[in-house]
């Protein structure tokens, strides 16, 4: 720690307040459920790959939980949103709008696609997509041609739209469906963070042509890994759910492939895994708000920081707890990552941002002095779903 630094040390203290005095990961699973006897009844069955009844079920329930019409369950989240890109119409030479503020599975994604990602900025409030930002750049800098969006400076067509919901935090999505809408854009959402996050009463994923979750070790559900497609379409969901098993028409013997299709399929032991953990959620979610609740009141005595809490009008997960460092105290970001880390709370500063990796150093990019400006602000602190408030 700096002993230099009360700054460091009160945030130390508020994190104790909650925490205790033991060491406290980033973000663990918690398996108290069924998960052992539905990992048992897969081996037990010898369906423990591409096939079995936990699939099928896992999708239902997805879909019944988010409000989707349709749920497929894939491998991860990047293979997700990579489908999903080819599904919304994304072709090689395009680009795609997204955060400069993602974790980097959005941008590879749209790689894999072989299109090309182009960087916008974030907001304050939702740590999301700055959607007023956004209109403004794309009418300074685009033009509309034979029904497309065109860049102006490239000359390519702006296919789609990705906006991702931060650390569980919905963006304004209603907002960026009208700018999809006014450019000709598809919208995707990547909600692979949001699992249990609300707009309006509606969740998060099911706004866009297309939606995506992630379940992941850390994410607030685990799958062991794993991801899904959401999706309203009936066309969409059939077609995504072909793709991810490798284009391969259903038949009891043949092996016949009508079109180039990936291996994307979730076994049934991680679904199995994925059925437990859905059983959970609920009271996942509620641990969750409950943990910042105990935040909140912690660092309200902490001059120089907040914890980001949930926009107007959204219900959030909570997936990570997030503290929004004011920008004078930016110096000491570092030395409270160190400090915090070093008396075992993990904690970790957001992502660098994907303009400065250097695969994506050389892409289109909107002026991103937001972003710029959480990358050096946010932190994020335990969040595990598990973790009961500390009574001293």
């Amino acid at each position: 720690m700096n002993p230099h630094s009360f700054f460091v040390q009160q945030v130390i203290s508020a994190l104790r307040s909650v925490l205790g005095s033991k060491p406290v990961a980033l973000h663990e699973p918690s398996f108290a459920g069924n998960e052992w006897l539905y990992l048992k009844e897969c081996l037990d069955s010898t369906y423990v790959s591409s096939v079995g009844k936990f699939v099928d079920r896992f999708e239902l329930e997805l879909a019944s939980f988010t409000g989707a019409k349709h749920a497929v369950a894939v491998v991860n989240g990047t293979a997700a949103l990579h489908v999903s890109l080819l599904l919304a119409g994304v072709k090689p030479g395009d680009e795609v709008l997204l955060p400069a503020l993602t974790f980097i599975a959005t941008a590879n994604a749209v790689a894999y696609a072989q299109a090309t990602p182009h960087f916008v900025d974030s907001e304050e409030r939702s740590l999301g997509m700055d959607a007023r930002a956004l209109r403004d750049y794309l009418s300074s800098t685009t033009e509309m041609r034979g029904g497309h969006c065109i860049n102006r400076s490239t000359g390519r067509v702006i296919r789609a739209i990705v906006p991702m919901h931060t650390f569980g935090h919905p963006v304004d999505i209603q907002a960026l469906l009208a700018i999809a809408h006014d450019f000709q854009l598809q919208l995707i959402e990547d909600a692979a963070e949001s699992l249990g996050s609300t707009v309006d009463g509606r969740h998060t994923g099911t706004f866009g042509l297309l939606g995506t979750l992630s379940f992941n070790g850390n994410k607030t559900i685990t799958t062991g890994g794993g991801g899904a497609i959401l999706t309203n379409s009936d066309e969409l969901g059939a077609r995504a759910k072909h793709l991810t098993t490798t284009a391969k028409l259903q038949h009891r013997w043949n092996f016949v492939h009508d079109e180039l299709g990936y291996n994307y399929r979730l076994p049934n032991l991680n679904a199995a895994l994925g059925c437990a953990q859905l059983e959970q959620l609920p009271s996942f979610l509620d641990s969750k708000r409950l943990l910042f609740d105990h935040y909140r009141l912690a660092f309200s005595a902490v001059t120089g920081v907040r914890l980001v809490a949930e926009p107007e009008g959204c219900r959030s997960n909570y997936w990570l707890q997030t503290l929004l460092l004011d920008e004078t105290l930016v110096d000491q970001r570092d030395a409270l990552l160190t400090a915090t880390n070093d008396v075992g709370l993990m904690t970790r500063p957001a992502w660098k941002l994907m303009h400065r990796l250097p695969m994506y150093s050389n892409v289109p990019k909107a002026p991103l002095s937001m972003a710029e400006s959480l990358e050096r602000r946010l932190i994020n602190i335990p969040s595990s779903s598990g973790l009961v408030p500390f009574v001293p």
